[in-house]
């Protein structure tokens, strides 16, 4: 069942990634790194969400005055593969209608770095998005980090659950910054501004 669209329905976005500090750095966990910034930017901290398996903020983004959005930021506390029950649980609750769901997540089809924002569209093999789509159908917006492919013949599971190399983490902290900078852009301008600016 979708949610009604209300005139100041919240916007619900996700970050994805694994709980636990042994897993903090990994690739696979950029999604719970542009979140951590996005709360800092609207100067709230992360805490338990009453049932829901998640950890979430509540605020606003973006200019103050009608142009600010509601804003639900969330980081699945299930695991990577199971973060679609959490992610419904919080829709729900909040009342977001299915398309003001953003999910940030790694991509290993796009290069290091390199953003890609959409709406809807299969999962490419990634867990998490599996998941959220099994329990809530697609058309929610992604908003996909590249984190390319794994180098020889290194398996994939191996290398998300990897940290950032030494060279990669270099520009990490740019890349998080602008992967944040776009969800901002997309829930004050739209996808299609936002995509004209960060499809690099």
């Amino acid at each position: 069942m979708d949610v009604t669209s209300g005139a100041d329905a919240p916007w619900l976005v996700v970050g994805l990634g694994n709980p636990g500090p042994e897993y903090a750095m990994n690739r696979h966990n950029v999604g719970f790194m542009v979140a951590d910034l996005l709360a800092d930017r609207i100067g709230g901290k992360f805490k338990r969400a009453g049932k829901a398996q998640a950890q979430v903020v509540e605020g606003r983004i973006g200019p103050p005055g009608p142009a600010s959005r509601r804003l639900i930021l969330a980081k699945p506390m299930s695991y990577m593969n199971l973060s679609g029950g959490p992610v419904n649980a919080l829709r729900d609750f909040y009342k977001v209608p299915l398309a003001q769901v953003v999910a940030v997540h790694d991509e290993l089809d796009i290069d290091y770095g390199v953003l890609r924002l959409k709406l809807g569209g299969g999962d490419n093999g990634h867990n998490g998005l599996k998941s959220m789509t099994k329990a809530m159908g697609p058309d929610y917006h992604r908003v996909r980090f590249g984190i390319g492919r794994p180098p020889g013949r290194m398996q994939v599971a191996d290398f998300v659950l990897k940290d950032f190399s030494s060279t990669e983490r270099k520009e990490l902290d740019y890349f998080v910054d602008r992967a944040a900078d776009s969800v901002e852009a997309l829930l004050a301008e739209g996808l299609e501004r936002a995509q004209s600016t960060y499809n690099s």
